[in-house]
């Protein structure tokens, strides 16, 4: 490429916003509604797992399930998806983007179906072939994580770049929202069919026996939407960008985006572009770390502090909702009234507080600036959680204290709810959005989406500490009000939002180490317009203007 852009790419860098990045956007973004659909739904479904399989009357106490079924179910996938992204971000590499794209919505697919037909003819059967498939979904899932970023970075142009990433990556916020919504009418639709009393009224039949096949069907209707995108993934051909600097095949990366985003592009067959071996350095080598080094550590790390924080506040807002009286304690509920009582705030959580966030990101990023929306979120979530954690004692004057579990009851706590609500949406408006955006920007082509697995990896390890951690970190400081299945006393909830809030103040300071993106070129940002490489070419020389086919070749949206 010499100092200039391929002709190709720079097409690409200037091309106007057209009908095939709307399509690349929702055909990727759907990737994403199933991730979020099938890694949240859990949260709504194991206190009904709980009811259905692990009921004991000698408690007098509705079904739970025990802290460490409970850890496995929620955190599985978790620990699939963390191994997922590395695994398919260095696959996405070696084999390219499309060649492994469709595989990973295939598994996701199949794990969401085998998720809900989960056998066996004990609870512990039942539970282990659950997360069996749970895992591999999750692995599925890690795989979307590179490859729709890396995607939708080598697809977009400069201006705009920003605004499409971050649209792949809002639409989890209406795949939460759907896994609310789906477990409402489901759950009505059972509630109203098979009608039961209330626990305390009769603990045995207030769990139907059909209750079973409620979160049966919501884990498989998170196959639909994938499903339903299958074939267009099949029809994306590979990105210009990898085509180009990776398999050197200039000739294929011009025919193929000029069919998609009507671009005319000189297409010619003998051009050839060679980099020197000396820099096609490796993610192992010192010329990485001293190019990319700091870089790696800065959307590792902040991605890695972000998620210990925001799965934490995702565990904890189920304490949340009963504690503010939102939900009533399980004893005055039935199984199916609980799970629905539930899904709604969540809704309400998604649709106030997750929601926006995310299109906040999406239409102020390319004016705003990753650098800036990242280190805004994470002082505001950091004051916020301090909010929340200093006077959190005080927030619950004059509720009564359930005795049996410490905690405080029978009150509707406005402001508290207020404020956590917040945290989410900075959360959106912030470092959850920015952090999945700005890997897809910094790396070499060869080396993207293996840099962006990785970074995401390190938010899936946070994201397992945040979930597994907090929950046990969190209970009371006396044995006699711990949760059931607890046998040690934690730092209690207060000082466990307090650590909370440290990581999203390190958050904010690891963001010093991660660059602006806005508005540059891929290969300006990741040092490829700075190796030296030769292009020999015969008719390249008599190529139109990039900037005239770019312009004159596209229609905008």
């Amino acid at each position: 490429m010499a100092r200039d852009q391929l002709e190709v790419l720079h097409a690409l860098d200037k091309a106007k916003t057209q009908w095939y990045h709307v399509t690349a956007v929702v055909i990727a973004g759907m990737g994403f509604f199933t991730d979020a659909y099938d890694l949240f739904c859990i949260s709504l479904l194991t206190k009904l797992l709980g009811r259905i399989y692990y009921y004991d009357p000698h408690t007098g106490k509705p079904g739970t399930l025990p802290v460490q079924v409970n850890a496995a179910v929620s955190g599985v996938a978790l620990c699939g998806t963390l191994a997922g992204q590395l695994f398919f971000g260095w696959l996405g590499d070696k084999l390219g983007r499309k060649n492994v794209y469709g595989l990973t919505l295939l598994l996701m697919v199949i794990c969401s179906i085998a998720s809900g037909l989960s056998f066996g003819s004990t609870a512990q059967s039942v539970m282990t072939t659950l997360c069996f498939f749970r895992f591999w979904l999750g692995f599925g899932i890690g795989g979307d994580y590179p490859l729709s970023a890396t995607i939708m970075s080598e697809y977009a142009n400069t201006k705009t770049r920003g605004a499409f990433i971050a649209a792949v990556f809002a639409m989890q916020g209406f795949g939460i929202l759907a896994a609310a919504i789906v477990t409402i009418v489901v759950s009505a639709a059972f509630k109203h069919a098979f009608p039961t009393p209330k626990f305390f009224e009769d603990p045995i039949a207030s769990t139907p026996v059909q209750a079973d096949f409620v979160w049966r069907i919501i884990f498989m209707l998170g196959s639909i939407p994938a499903l339903a995108t299958f074939y267009w993934r099949m029809k994306m051909p590979e990105t210009a960008r990898y085509t180009a600097l990776v398999e050197k095949r200039l000739d294929q990366a011009a025919a193929d985006m000029s069919k998609v985003l009507r671009v005319d592009l000189p297409v010619d067959n003998k051009a050839v572009s060679t980099v020197k071996a000396e820099d096609e350095y490796t993610l192992i080598s010192w010329k990485f770390a001293r190019k990319h080094g700091i870089q790696l550590l800065g959307t590792t790390t902040t991605w890695f502090l972000l998620d210990v924080a925001f799965y934490s506040q995702q565990i904890f807002q189920k304490d949340i909702y009963t504690q503010v009286g939102y939900l009533k304690q399980a004893k005055q509920l039935a199984a199916l009234e609980e799970t629905l009582d539930l899904a709604k705030a969540q809704a309400l959580v998604a649709m106030f507080g997750t929601v926006p966030g995310y299109w906040f990101t999406v239409a102020l990023i390319d004016h705003l600036g990753r650098f800036t929306i990242q280190l805004m979120g994470f002082f505001m979530m950091t004051v916020f959680m301090f909010a929340l954690a200093i006077p959190y004692e005080s927030y619950w004057r004059g509720q009564h204290k359930n005795h049996d579990t410490g905690k405080y009851m029978g009150g509707h706590n406005h402001g508290f709810i207020a404020l956590f609500g917040l945290t989410f949406f900075f959360a959106n408006f912030g470092p959850n959005s920015t952090t999945f955006i700005v890997p897809a920007e910094l790396f070499p082509a060869r080396l993207r989406a293996t840099c962006h697995g990785i970074s995401a990896a390190a938010g899936k390890a946070g994201a397992i500490i945040g979930t597994f951690g907090f929950a046990y970190a969190s209970q009371s400081r006396h044995r006699a009000e711990l949760d059931s299945g607890y046998d040690r006393p934690g730092i209690g909830m207060q000082r466990s939002l307090i650590v909370l809030a440290f990581a999203n103040l390190a958050g904010f300071c690891f963001t010093w180490l991660v660059p602006e993106t806005k508005g540059k070129s891929l290969e300006d940002l990741s040092g490829e317009n700075d190796e030296e490489t030769t292009t020999t070419t015969t008719s390249m020389a008599q190529a139109p203007d990039a900037n005239n086919s770019a312009t004159n070749g596209s229609s905008a949206v």
